[in-house]
């Protein structure tokens, strides 16, 4: 009897103390791929910076056990406190229907050696959706090439020192002539002269009444002189009563000379190049001069600027290599050109050239985001945009779309993408629907949204804002009200034509659903997250080798899950149709007490945006708002794991813009940008006055949206700008100048419906999805974006044709 009676009281204990147990330790045993023993305290701090979804999984219990004996079970950052601990979705389902149906434990599954298999790591990518296998022969063309790239722009770089100029203090003295001996022999038959002082622009070459003078003369051992050109070149100077206010102006020209001139100036050391300056007006001229022996030849620099371009859409479109690495590869390539082409520009120059601005914009939104998903807001409002749409799919998408392209019209469109990416995804995986093409729907509509208003999108800061104190714009009347009448009309019929473009293009509701069973859907995408998580890491330390080969091991058991799954058969499962009780259970709100901080921090952020377009009110750029508020949101949640939070930050993106930006500053330098300006000019000239309105609007529209999909829109539309307020300013033209500036807002944001790379915002969103492993690639895009662009513009000409060519509204 006693022996019974211990028996029971012994049984008792243990039943208690398993009641007592926690939940994740006791999995530990089962499922982990590290024992206790293992975890570090350097591998704990690498465990932390995981996604929660991650962090939470049963193969990495040992660290969440370690991690609780600690800090307590209560230190668990991101995680409800009200909510049951739970490990990933169907993990746990998933492994007991193939253990039942293959007979095989949880751990037959992992691999022994915990090696990671060449075999298992290409299989892996071969099931991945977006991902594909190259041919062997195309991987080693692609290497050999790329090789060869990389030894032209590094022997380029080698092999020429950084071009620096030296400016020089001249003072032009008033009914005489300065002459400034050029002691350098040029490196080719042609000269570069820069000029900064109080010049014109170039719109004013000729409507000017006071101008500096200048050519070169050669002059010899003997006494003799002699003019190089028979030309003498002038710019325009301003009033001598605005002289003292008005800000220094860059004027360039590169002049060539006869080969006879040249020869002479390399076989005789003698003879010497002098230039001579004078002015028209009565009054002494400061000028600040340099002289470049070797300018650009820009008639090649062209060529080479359209090769590199071609280059960097191949690499993408084929998806050769990654797009931030193609946008490197290009970008060093257009800096070892402008090398070659003796043009290097110092380091100094090419940090200027990337637009900071732009950076932090998206590094501040970027935290913002990372830290307000942790509540819970964006899985709350899919369920809520879910319950107001009654579950149905087109009203679904309307709603996401109009709301987006509303929200666009007053935030930055980077900024409101950033927002509704993670919403969208969430609403998809609700509903069981792809967010490939939804996103894609959706950055379209905040692309049209964008156009607008002024401050809705980069080109139209451009056109309007950034130029509001300009004469040129504002005397004629673009101010926010008429921007935003003169377009509002447009953008609607824009919006109604989109929406029947897309509707027509997924008619078929399948091609918004996954074409595979949902259980296979839902494995290949938990396996790219999880390969996301194990790239982010390196084998630097022993600590982030440990995590890293945990994360491996997991992601090569679910690829052999994926490939019995595709071998043997998936059973597609009944469509899960969850009702709105059962949703709005299982997605609360996680935090309230930081989705209070964070309401804060956005009603700060949003605010400020709005001001922005009142320079008055608040002069704080968009860049800064958002990094002020991503401090402030860190200072209110009190945040001791950064990595956590900088590991979401999407650097990849912002590695590709900063490339970009570079790329498009060299391609500009060797004089691609120019000559698209140069070539719409030219045929808006060619046509008679009575049509030329008509040609102006259409070659400004057709050009600005055509170059805009392809070319960064930013130097594109600062480029365009001017030549609209050239052909505006040209007396004998006739031209107003509302209608260009309607026409280059219109083209310039639509068009950057026409690739992935053509706006910020499709570069963003791509990235968001990737990073929550939805990837669309550059063709996806281009098949449906690129047709929408195309309808856009088709509908923004009529409008415009009757708006100014038959109303003449302006």
């Amino acid at each position: 009897m006693e022996k019974d009676s211990l028996k029971k009281m012994k049984f008792s204990d243990e039943k208690k103390k398993k009641k007592k147990a926690p939940h994740r330790p006791s999995i530990v045993s089962n499922y982990s791929f590290v024992s206790l023993s293992e975890v570090t305290e350097g591998s704990l701090q690498v465990w932390r910076t995981l996604p929660e979804k991650i962090r939470q999984d049963p193969s990495l219990a040992s660290f969440r056990q370690e991690h609780e004996r600690l800090h307590g079970p209560n230190d668990r950052p991101t995680q409800n406190p009200n909510a049951e601990e739970d490990p990933l979705p169907n993990e746990d389902n998933s492994l007991s229907e193939n253990n039942s149906n293959d007979g095989q434990s949880h751990t037959d599954l992992v691999d022994k050696s915990g090696d990671i298999g060449d075999g298992d790591i290409t299989d892996i990518h071969q099931h991945l959706g977006g991902h594909h296998k190259q041919n062997k022969y195309v991987s080693w063309a692609k290497m050999t090439v790329l090789l060869i790239v990389w030894v032209m722009f590094t022997l380029f770089l080698m092999s020429k020192n950084e071009k620096v100029l030296h400016y020089r203090q001249l003072a032009v003295p008033k009914s005489n002539i300065k002459t400034y001996v050029l002691e350098d022999a040029p490196i080719d038959p042609r000269v570069g002269l820069i000029f900064r002082g109080s010049f014109y622009g170039e719109h004013y070459d000729n409507d000017s009444t006071n101008y500096m003078f200048y050519y070169l003369t050669m002059h010899y051992s003997d006494g003799h002189v002699e003019n190089v050109t028979d030309e003498i070149y002038k710019f325009p100077v301003v009033n001598l009563t605005e002289m003292d206010t008005v800000k220094e102006l860059k004027r360039s020209k590169t002049i060539p000379l006869a080969y006879s001139h040249y020869e002479k100036l390399h076989d005789n050391s003698s003879t010497q190049l002098k230039l001579n300056l004078y002015t028209n007006f009565d009054a002494s001229l400061p000028v600040n001069f340099a002289y470049d022996p070797s300018p650009l030849d820009k008639d090649m620099g062209i060529i080479y600027a359209a090769i590199v371009l071609l280059g960097l859409y191949i690499m993408i479109i084929w998806e050769l290599v990654h797009r931030t690495f193609a946008a490197i590869i290009a970008s060093t390539m257009s800096i070892g050109i402008l090398a070659a082409m003796n043009e290097r520009p110092p380091m100094t120059l090419i940090m200027s050239w990337i637009d900071i601005e732009t950076l932090l914009l998206l590094f501040g939104m970027m935290i913002l985001v990372a830290i307000l998903s942790e509540t819970g807001i964006f899985d709350y409002l899919a369920v809520y945009a879910y319950k107001i749409t009654n579950g149905k799919v087109w009203p679904l998408i309307n709603c996401l779309c109009l709301f987006t392209a509303v929200l666009s019209s007053f935030l930055d469109n980077v900024t409101t993408v950033l927002l509704m990416t993670p919403v969208t995804i969430r609403l998809c995986e609700v509903m069981e629907l792809n967010p490939v093409p939804i996103l894609m729907s959706m950055v379209i509509y905040s692309n049209i949204g964008g156009a607008l208003t002024p401050v809705g999108d980069p080109p139209n800061v451009i056109v309007s804002v950034h130029y509001a104190s300009n004469a040129h714009i504002s005397k004629n009347g673009v101010n926010f009200t008429t921007f935003s009448l003169h377009m509002a009309i447009g953008v609607c019929m824009v919006m109604v034509q989109t929406y029947f473009q897309l509707r027509y293009k997924f008619r078929n509701i399948n091609d918004l659903r996954f074409s595979e069973p949902n259980d296979v859907q839902e494995l290949r995408h938990e396996i790219s997250v999880w390969q996301r998580a194990a790239a982010s890491l390196s084998s630097y330390s022993k600590d982030e080798d440990l995590v890293r080969e945990t994360l491996v091991k997991k992601v090569n058991r679910l690829g052999r899950q994926l490939k019995k799954k595709l071998v043997s058969g998936s059973v597609p499962v009944d469509s899960y149709k969850a009702t709105l009780d059962e949703l709005q259970a299982k997605y609360p709100i996680r935090n309230v007490t930081l989705l209070i901080k964070s309401s804060i921090t956005l009603v700060f952020v949003i605010s400020f945006f709005f001001l922005h377009s009142v320079p008055n009110l608040q002069r704080l750029s968009l860049g800064w708002t958002a990094l002020l508020g991503a401090i402030l949101l860190l200072i209110l949640s009190d945040r001791e794991d950064m990595e956590a939070v900088l590991a979401r930050v999407e650097w990849s993106t912002l590695l590709f813009f900063a490339a970009l930006f570079v790329l498009m500053e060299a391609l500009s330098e060797l004089g691609l940008i120019d000559w698209i300006g140069r070539q719409t000019e030219n045929v808006i000239l060619s046509v008679g006055e009575e049509a030329r309105l008509a040609v102006a609007i259409l070659i400004i529209l057709w050009v600005s949206a055509l170059a805009s999909a392809f070319v960064d829109n930013i130097p594109l539309t600062t480029m365009m700008v001017k030549i609209a307020i050239s052909l505006a300013e040209n007396e004998a033209l006739n031209l107003p100048l509302q209608p260009l500036v309607w026409a280059l807002a219109f083209g310039a944001c639509l068009g950057g419906n026409g690739t992935l790379i053509g706006a910020s915002a499709n570069v963003v969103c791509a990235g968001v999805a990737e990073q929550h492993g939805y990837r669309f690639t550059f063709v996806e895009f281009f098949k449906v974006g690129f047709p929408v662009m195309i309808g856009s513009i088709m509908v923004a000409t009529v409008y415009l044709m009757f708006a100014h060519v038959v109303f003449t509204w302006h």
